[in-house]
């Protein structure tokens, strides 16, 4: 084993200092995670991240996908088109991570009627007509 690896084995989420708490950040971030969702059915075009992932601005996108490439958990290929396009697909570093974030996704949806029920209980003025 390297040094490297060593150290990371002895990394801890809940340590400010640790390097996993930086990767956790961009791929459980707000955009980091649809970004990782977006994907995970294979690659896409700058454009069509964006039109998966509404509400991102083109400059959040672009830093999203830079960090999650520096990370490892997508890459980016240019085509040789015309006009020429840019393409990013999960990693196998990035694939796992994407699915666990899919799941979570899906657990959501299976339990936000209880929790939209729960959030109406705790706060009744909330309520729309």
């Amino acid at each position: 084993m390297t040094r490297a690896t060593d150290r990371a084995r002895e990394m801890s989420v809940f340590d400010p200092e640790c390097l996993s708490r930086a990767v956790l950040e961009h791929a459980t971030g707000r955009w980091g995670s649809l970004v990782l969702a977006s994907l995970i059915d294979g690659p896409l075009r700058f454009a069509e991240v964006r039109r998966a992932v509404t509400g991102i601005g083109d400059r959040m996108l672009s830093q999203t996908l830079q960090r999650l490439e520096a990370d490892g958990l997508l890459s980016r290929t240019e085509l040789s088109t015309i006009p020429p396009h840019v393409e990013y697909e999960l990693t196998d570093l990035g694939r796992p991570i994407a699915q666990q974030i899919c799941e979570l996704i899906e657990t959501i949806y299976h339990q936000l009627p209880a929790i939209v029920a729960h959030q109406h209980a705790a706060n009744p003025q909330s309520r729309r007509p």
